[in-house]
């Protein structure tokens, strides 16, 4: 046992003593009972796996892989495992929380009765008013295993090509040509299934054709030809297949709208005086000059003469997005013969889910839904993905550029399914009763399991932190916080006791979570450093989907801000439902 000095009262030094993991009492009776005179053999461990983990596929060659990737170590026993061993592997990378199960949801369905991990402007590097746009996000976003990317395309300052970035901000541009070629090489790196690119198009005619130029060329026969469905393909059928999903260009007598305007677009000119920026009221430059301003008008006018359809164009896109001609209320009765993707606001969103949220989800039971987060959020903060979901939303997009507990619970959900970044709706979200009745997210129900946790340690903090990170004069006091997160119903927070100047701190606390619908859960765990003077420091997260928690004790690793596994950080865990 080590021991660490800090600092006091600037001439005195504190020692205190670095106390190392140890099997907690529940750990130690397991062994006693599944052990035969202090050693656990392959046989014994096999049916450890079985009866007590609730592997009930585990083999004996599964339990000797384990036996061997103890081998190497002083606490492997000859004839088989010592408590040592045993809680090591406890402990240890081989026994994870998610069964390792790879893609194992029906994925033969149509599109539209999936969730799809998906991005909002993928392109930003930071926040949505200044930061710079490039590849790298883009390229992150696919890697991490995202779905769906967004690009807003604008013409350049010659008119003569197409740059991507925010606009109406200060936000610098990066090519089109740059994205396409970086989705490309990346698209398929986390996930054999489909990746979507959702273009939000500012182009005339003549660059719109530009642009189905350089999409064929750069995706050649991996992009999904535009057509029109009644029904979506599957995400099997589509697996290694790009498609793209915007407006139709305007025809003559067409009902449909762009169905996502720029909040940030200059739309009266004879009444500016500033640009503004969405929600925010800021602005950015003051246009004074009258000659400016009327040649932008002529510029918009002589645009929409010369508006006409590019057939090639056309032909790129696969997925229609649409906004009807009589709103909100018009579109959800889905008569249309043909499905398609609407996109709603947050704040648009939560408005329809108080006074239409059956029609909603009979609306995504066939059509995409994407909600996108308001204008405000100029730091690119993020908003509460289960309204989304819960009502059927397959792309509630996300800003990935940032950190938050709300992405923190967008990639808890898809760490489901082998994190191939689509996940099968529960049959509740796309089935109708006899009498054409749907799930009601806020009707209160009974429940149908419970999830038990109990919360034994945590390790692993003294080697991914410096041993005065948390405090200059004391080991750090850390507690756990647990969050339920699904529908109304099932939402729980709880917290255990700080536990006072160690890095290895032993909780053993137990709480219960009674679950409505715990196919759309997710256990959201937090570990802080408690602080009486000052905002408890961040020392860990995860978010993990309940309908995939593996039972029995299992390692839970954790995650930094940023979504980063920690190469140490451990808690120690049982699931019982």
């Amino acid at each position: 046992m080590s021991k660490q000095a800090y600092e006091f009262c600037f001439c005195y030094r504190r020692m205190f003593k670095l106390r190392m993991a140890e099997p907690p009492e529940d750990v130690v009776n397991l062994f006693n009972e599944y052990s035969d005179n202090g050693v656990m053999t392959v046989e014994i461990l096999h049916k450890f796996l079985v009866d007590f983990q609730g592997e009930e596929k585990a083999t004996l060659e599964h339990a000797q892989a384990i036996f061997n990737s103890l081998k190497h170590h002083h606490v492997f026993h000859r004839r088989g495992l010592n408590l040592d061993a045993f809680f090591r592997y406890l402990f240890g990378d081989l026994n994870p929380p998610l069964a390792p199960l790879g893609v194992h949801h029906d994925m033969n369905a149509p599109l539209a009765h999936y969730f799809l991990y998906t991005g909002h402007n993928s392109y930003l590097t930071g926040n949505q008013l200044s930061s710079a746009s490039s590849i790298e996000p883009i390229i992150k976003a696919l890697r991490s295993g995202v779905r769906v990317i967004e690009l807003d395309l604008w013409p350049n300052s010659k008119r003569n090509d197409v740059e991507v970035y925010h606009g109406g901000t200060m936000t610098s541009p990066v090519e089109l040509i740059k994205c396409l070629e970086a989705i490309k090489e990346n698209a398929f790196y986390a996930s054999d299934y489909p990746v979507i690119i959702t273009f939000e198009d500012h182009l005339d005619s003549f660059l719109q054709a530009k642009v189905a130029q350089m999409v064929n060329k750069t995706f050649g026969n991996i992009l999904f030809p535009g057509m029109d469905f009644s029904e979506f393909p599957s995400p099997e059928y589509l697996k290694r297949k790009i498609l793209i999903s915007t407006n139709p260009p305007k025809e003559s007598g067409d009902n449909l709208k762009e169905e996502e305007p720029n909040e940030h677009k200059i739309k009266d000119f004879n009444d500016i005086s500033v640009l503004t920026l969405g929600d925010t009221g800021e602005s950015r430059h003051s246009i004074k000059d009258d000659a400016q301003i009327q040649q932008y008008k002529m510029e918009e006018e002589e645009d929409e003469e010369e508006e006409a359809v590019i057939p090639e164009y056309k032909r790129l896109i696969s997925i229609h997005a649409v906004k009807r001609k009589g709103g909100l209320e018009n579109l959800l009765k889905g008569d249309s013969k043909r499905v398609a993707r609407l996109s709603l606001k947050e704040q648009k969103l939560e408005y329809a889910v108080r006074t239409r949220a059956t029609d909603i989800i009979r609306f995504t039971q066939k059509n995409l839904l994407r909600v996108y987060p308001k204008g405000t959020r100029i730091l690119s903060s993020n908003y509460d993905p289960f309204i989304g979901w819960a009502h059927g939303a397959q792309m509630v997009a996300f800003n990935m550029q940032g950190y938050g507990k709300y992405l923190w619970m967008m990639q808890g959900m898809f760490r489901a399914n082998g994190g191939c970044g689509y996940v099968k709706k529960p049959d509740f979200l796309l089935n109708c009763g006899p009498n054409n009745e749907v799930f009601e997210p806020s009707i209160r129900r009974k429940a149908k399991k419970t999830l038990k946790v109990k919360l034994y340690m945590g390790d692993g903090w003294h080697l991914d932190f410096h041993h005065k990170h948390f405090n200059q004069y004391s080991p750090p006091d850390f507690f756990a916080k647990l969050h339920v997160l699904g529908v109304p119903g099932d939402k729980k927070k709880v917290k255990t006791m700080p536990i006072v100047d160690q890095w290895v701190p032993l909780w053993n606390e137990e709480f219960e979570f009674p679950l409505t619908v715990p196919e759309l859960a997710l256990l959201r765990i937090e570990v802080r450093d408690y602080n009486m003077s000052r905002r408890h420091d961040f020392g860990g997260q995860t978010c993990l989907p309940v309908s995939e928690l593996q039972t029995g004790i299992r390692a839970i690793p954790l995650y930094n801000k940023k979504g980063e596994k920690y190469k140490y950080v451990k808690l120690l865990m049982s699931f019982q439902f």
